[in-house]
């Protein structure tokens, strides 16, 4: 593996474990409206990154069906999105502002399974990451390197403020800031973890990446829907989400063209 690809796996890990090192240096509760101003810009992040990095590839990937282009798109983002409803049921987990948790019943702890829902939702952008590098891996001129590497910085980029919107919370419910600080690096592992099964996987099976670059984006997109978006939206009106879903999308824009 060579060192671009290590540092693509590794990037968005990062970026969510430098988050979390928050509770170390910031005390209290995030106040919602941050909360919210973070959530808005993590769905504009993988909204744009759904679009450009992975839904147009496939299709572009997909041109020797001629008419019939659009059908690994369309069959990806369904898989994507059952494989991600599937998790919801397999596992608990804990949404952030939720008494109620989600999937089976569990003894777990409330702190291990915000952490959860937490990986739950970094294993499409690990997916994600892993399958722009099996393209780059496969060769031709479909992914471009420099594409790949400004879907893992904007990966990175969102999840520095997920990695303290784990973290924070966690520490002001009386768990202790070190154990804090573990649950939100360990909600990120779940990231280069997935983004190098997914590069095994594409690898064995070339001939499935306009099908797996899809599949990433139906569960980004899952995960925007049925998290994101309601979290953002919570308790009294506020424009703070849509602006911050704004700058996310404008931001993943930027770096596509400078970088892609």
């Amino acid at each position: 593996m060579n060192s671009s690809f290590l540092r693509e796996l590794l990037l968005p890990f990062a970026g969510t474990s430098l988050g979390a090192a928050c509770v170390f240096f910031i005390k209290g509760k995030m106040p919602r409206p941050v909360q919210r101003f973070l959530m808005g810009f993590a769905a504009g992040v993988m909204v744009a990154a759904s679009v450009w990095s992975l839904l147009i590839p496939s299709i572009e990937a997909s041109e020797h069906m001629e008419k019939f282009a659009f059908v690994p798109a369309v069959a990806g983002i369904f898989l994507g999105i059952a494989f991600l409803m599937l998790l919801d049921k397999l596992i608990p987990h804990l949404h952030m502002n939720s008494e109620e948790a989600e999937g089976p019943k569990s003894t777990l702890r409330k702190s291990t399974m915000m952490a959860l829902a937490v990986a739950l939702h970094n294993l499409p952008e690990g997916v994600a990451v892993g399958v722009m590098l099996a393209g780059i891996a496969a060769g031709g001129e479909l992914i471009a390197p420099a594409a790949a590497f400004a879907l893992s910085l904007g990966i990175a980029i969102q999840n520095f403020p997920e990695g303290a919107i784990v973290s924070m919370p966690l520490a002001s419910e009386g768990v202790s800031r070190k154990k804090a600080f573990f649950l939100g690096v360990a909600s990120g592992a779940v990231e280069p973890v997935a983004a190098l099964l997914t590069l095994l996987i594409a690898g064995a099976a070339a001939s499935a990446l306009p099908y797996l670059l899809s599949f990433a984006a139906g569960a980004m997109l899952y995960v925007v829907v049925e998290e994101l978006i309601p979290e953002m939206s919570e308790g009294e009106h506020s424009h703070a989400g849509t602006v911050a879903f704004a700058v996310g999308f404008a931001l993943m824009i930027v770096l596509e063209v400078v970088l892609g």
